[in-house]
């Protein structure tokens, strides 16, 4: 595959001027405590969220489990989206509960580092809901997961953000 003759724009961050991704050099950037809080809603039917409470899913305890697999895979975010840097991750807290027929997910990681870890908390609420359709999956095949975002990062030089709200999702 031949790349194209043309000068990409210098305004991209992760692409050189031959049009190559590379990953940026935060060298140069303060070392600052960092946070960030993630969260994502799993939709599950009547008889999947009476499983859950009961404890009597198949495969185990579904919001222990999920919670633990939100855990490792903030820790391995650098190995799964390609320009992502490692990170000294120094905490991770993957929170999940069963709120009606609703498995909310939130997870917070924080660092002291060069750069965010936006990433480890979306990709740590990610897997955690992937883990409650894998886990769920048996009781319920139209288990959705919903609205995975971020709602709130500390830190670095561009400042803070909070998303406009930080309720629970709600369906109309």
């Amino acid at each position: 595959m031949r790349r194209s003759a043309h000068k990409i724009t210098p305004d991209l961050t992760h692409v050189d001027s031959d049009g190559r991704v590379r990953m940026v050099d935060v060298g140069e950037k303060p070392v600052t405590r960092r946070t960030a809080t993630a969260e994502a809603t799993v939709v599950v039917s009547r008889q999947l969220a009476k499983a859950i409470r009961e404890r009597t899913v198949k495969k185990g305890d579904l919001l222990t489990v999920a919670e633990v697999a939100g855990t490792m895979a903030a820790k391995r975010t650098a190995d799964l989206i390609p320009l992502c840097h490692p990170l000294p991750i120094q905490q991770i807290d993957v929170k999940v509960r069963l709120i009606g027929r609703r498995v909310r997910i939130r997870g917070t990681v924080i660092t002291t580092a060069q750069t965010g870890v936006e990433m480890e908390a979306l990709t740590a609420v990610s897997i955690a809901s992937l883990t409650v359709v894998d886990m769920g999956k048996s009781i319920d095949r139209g288990i959705t997961i919903q609205n995975i975002r971020l709602l709130e990062k500390t830190g670095g030089t561009r400042g803070d953000y909070r998303a406009v709200s930080d309720s629970p999702i709600r369906q109309p």
